[in-house]
């Protein structure tokens, strides 16, 4: 009988432990309005326009990592963006990274999903990395107004920096794989 109430107990951690986010959202929004009255239509029609853009984007990406869990493999993940996948691993990482065109709150449970089906901390970083600056849209808007030897520069130093960043997380965290939330 006890054992019910412990694992009872544990679940109502867990479920507040998955709304603290939320909490701490409202009370740091509540705590801006009242510190700031006179932009407080600024920040609710902010905040309301990013609302909707995430409703409009998170079931696109819920759908893709659906179909990514059915249609890949964890062999297949591991054996190309696994421990052992090296450099090919990085070049595959910043290709899916590098495609997507949306913000980059959508890569996170993406990211999240490679992670859990086997995909390097490296690999992980270098994904995440490329979808923050190595967009092809991107690329192409910053060789138009800037040139394309600065963009091949800017490209180069990027993928080094992303992959060198990559190497020296995978050495500091060890993450668990049992220990990452549901998606």
């Amino acid at each position: 009988m006890k054992e019910n109430k412990i694992i009872k107990g544990n679940n109502k951690s867990k479920i507040m432990k998955s709304y603290a986010g939320v909490l701490l959202f409202i009370t740091l929004f509540i705590g801006v309005v009242t510190l700031f009255p006179e932009r407080k239509e600024i920040i609710v029609n902010e905040s309301v326009k990013y609302f909707i853009e995430m409703l409009l984007i998170i079931p696109a990406v819920m759908l893709s990592i659906g179909l990514f869990s059915v249609w890949v493999s964890k062999e297949q993940t591991s054996k190309y963006l696994g421990k052992e996948s090296g450099l090919k691993g990085a070049a595959i990482s910043i290709i899916i990274g590098s495609l997507p065109t949306g913000p980059l709150y959508m890569a996170f449970p993406i990211a999240s999903s490679l992670l859990k089906k086997g995909a390097s901390m490296l690999n992980i970083v270098v994904f995440l990395g490329a979808c923050a600056c190595l967009k092809i849209p991107q690329g192409i808007v910053e060789l138009k107004f800037m040139g394309l030897e600065f963009m091949i520069l800017r490209w180069s130093f990027s993928i080094i920096l992303i992959i060198l960043m990559g190497y020296i997380i995978e050495r500091v965290i060890d993450v668990k794989k049992e220990t990452l939330p549901q998606i």
